[in-house]
């Protein structure tokens, strides 16, 4: 069931009854009703964060920091959860996770992630040179928008291309992030469940990450993929 939060400001799947004590955090391009099956039988939250399913974008480019702070809010401020709680993250909503239990480890009981491009290797994401030479060429006012945009199509990844406006801009700023700080400040019990053959977030991510954290398990599941666990 879809419920307002935050005065109306974020829209959530409300599962279950009683006091929530995990919620959900979905990836890039999703919404909490994709975590509807994972949660069935919990008494859980799982937020449109903004910029998704019901919930508007934000007011301006946002990292996973920002998005770390509105659930922190929605923690603080809603009377039926009941710190501190589970946190279940895939993907870019496990980036959300890590932030909040890195800042607010008052409100965060245990966190279970899934998929989370947690780290990046050193001179990963350099753009190819043909996206470069036109970038390049735009700012010098040598090509036009039209051309920039054609190949912010050629060059971009399907997530990139699908947003706009100010979500492109989160989405840039999101996929350019690194969380080694925050995995080495977590001291809350980690799960870690990930897909053998995970592209998006390999699975040296996962292996590092339960490495460095304090208290952490790794499963990974054979055979599966980014969306798989």
């Amino acid at each position: 069931m879809l419920r307002a939060y935050l005065d109306g400001d974020v829209l959530a799947e409300r599962v279950g009854d009683g006091p929530v004590g995990l919620i959900g955090l979905h990836g890039w391009g999703r919404a909490g009703a994709d975590l509807a099956t994972v949660l069935d039988g919990w008494s859980a939250i799982a937020p449109d964060l903004p910029g998704f399913g019901a919930t508007p974008p934000p007011p301006e480019a946002w990292g996973a920091a920002d998005y770390a702070g509105l659930v922190g809010r929605l923690i603080d401020t809603t009377d039926e959860v009941e710190a501190p709680v589970v946190l279940l993250g895939h993907s870019f909503g496990g980036r959300v996770a890590v932030c909040l239990a890195a800042e607010r480890p008052d409100l965060v009981r245990a966190l279970v992630l899934t998929g989370v491009p947690l780290l990046r290797r050193e001179g990963a994401g350099r753009s190819p040179f043909g996206f470069r030479l036109v970038k390049r060429l735009h700012a010098l006012h040598l090509v036009g928008d039209a051309r920039m945009e054609r190949a912010r199509q050629q060059y971009g990844s399907a997530d990139y291309n699908a947003a706009t406006g100010v979500m492109r801009e989160t989405f840039v700023r999101v996929v350019n992030e690194s969380y080694g700080d925050q995995l080495d400040a977590v001291r809350c019990p980690v799960a870690l469940v990930w897909g053998e053959g995970d592209t998006a977030a390999p699975l040296w991510i996962a292996q590092e990450a339960d490495r460095r954290l304090h208290d952490a398990s790794l499963t990974v599941v054979a055979g599966g993929t980014h969306d798989s666990p």
